[in-house]
């Protein structure tokens, strides 16, 4: 199954993105999103699975460095 997933980040400056996947992204992961990790808050499907693909919409806060 390959799974695309729509991105958001709320709270930060990304502006999200969507990507394609083979494993469903889950609450409480952490993804990295060009050069900002973010964990995932939130995850809704947008449409059932159609063949092999599954559309996802992920909502996610960007998680910060080390010593910030």
């Amino acid at each position: 199954m390959i799974y695309k997933v729509s991105y958001v980040v709320v709270g930060g400056q990304h502006r999200g993105m969507v990507i394609n996947q083979e494993e469903a992204p889950q609450v409480g992961h952490r993804v990295e999103l060009g050069e900002q990790v973010c964990e995932i808050i939130e995850v809704q499907e947008l449409v059932p699975p159609m063949g092999d693909f599954a559309y996802l919409h992920a909502t996610c806060r960007p998680v910060k460095a080390e010593g910030d």
